[in-house]
């Protein structure tokens, strides 16, 4: 394949050997055992600022990013916000290769507001890979998780942190460390299986914490409110409302529309795609629906 100008990952184990032994799961710190970047990969991404100078170094609560898809041959779409929360195609794709990647994740490591680059899990192993420079392997052991998200900064700190769910339905909570590493996992708690996807980038209530929503199988939409704390992170749910099951994605960017409140896009089973912009109220925490994307968006594997 020819590399293009953008995130290009294929054949990533094929063509170095790791240094580092794969980190167990349980107590261990996957950026203690990150390898050297993988030889004869490019990463020289082409990530859109989506307001560039819009931000403080200071953490910010919700960042506003481009929407990004993955198609069914591994190539990187994205789509810039343009005002009011609709959205325009780039013109040059962001990356090939990226056909086995599972659970991407684009990711802010210093809290400025935009995304520094993508977290993806490739043969059971988490990679961070910062946009414009090759991929760090972070370790291994992450097939154990059916859900991986980045969720902004629930840990308190300005970096961008990290929920996985495990096959027993357990959620834990890794914090970032603002390089693209993670610190050692946290248990947040079990019962998990009972959501069929969980989504949230940013503050949806207004109080400048995080929060996520978590869609169960019946179709209900709940809300955890942030709390700032890392080995609490959510308070308890409350329920939005129900027939989200006509959505077989739901994604959160941050910020499109630019006012300060995470939304919520959601692909229909036909491939349209709406925006729900947040309200900023814990009660209401989104507007009615508005169409986005015509259909076509069913062409996207994964949404990030």
């Amino acid at each position: 394949m020819a590399k293009t100008s953008g995130l290009n990952r294929t054949g990533i184990l094929s063509r170095v050997t790791v240094a580092a032994i794969t980190a167990a799961l349980v107590g261990t710190t996957t950026a203690a055992v990150a390898a050297d970047a993988p030889a004869g990969r490019s990463a020289s991404g082409v990530q859109q600022d989506v307001r560039a100078g819009a931000f403080a170094t200071s953490s910010v609560a919700t960042p506003e990013n481009a929407l990004y898809g993955v198609d069914g041959s591994g190539t990187i779409w994205g789509y810039q916000p343009t005002g009011g929360g609709a959205i325009k195609r780039l013109s040059e794709n962001s990356g090939t290769g990226w056909g086995n990647s599972k659970h991407i994740n684009q990711a802010d490591a210093t809290g400025d507001g935009r995304s520094d680059g993508l977290y993806d899990v490739y043969n059971g192993r988490l990679y961070y890979t910062k946009w414009r420079t090759d991929p760090r392997d972070l370790g291994g052991g992450w097939n154990a998780y059916n859900e991986i998200v980045a969720v902004a900064n629930t840990g308190g700190a300005p970096a961008e942190d990290l929920i996985a769910r495990d096959t027993a339905g357990v959620l834990w909570h890794y914090l970032g460390t603002g390089n693209g590493g993670l610190t050692a996992r946290y248990r947040i708690g079990g019962g998990w299986n009972a959501y069929t996807q969980i989504a949230g980038k940013g503050d949806l209530t207004r109080d400048g914490k995080p929060d996520i929503v978590a869609r169960d199988k019946s179709g209900g939409l709940w809300l955890y409110k942030g709390t700032g704390n890392y080995k609490a992170p959510f308070g308890p749910r409350t329920y939005i409302g129900g027939g989200w099951n006509a959505f077989n994605a739901l994604v959160s960017t941050g910020d499109l529309n630019f006012d300060g409140v995470a939304d919520l896009v959601a692909r229909d089973k036909v491939g349209a795609l709406w925006l729900y912009k947040g309200t900023g109220k814990a009660s209401a925490p989104f507007s009615g629906r508005v169409q986005i994307g015509t259909n076509g968006w069913n062409g996207f594997r994964e949404l990030f």
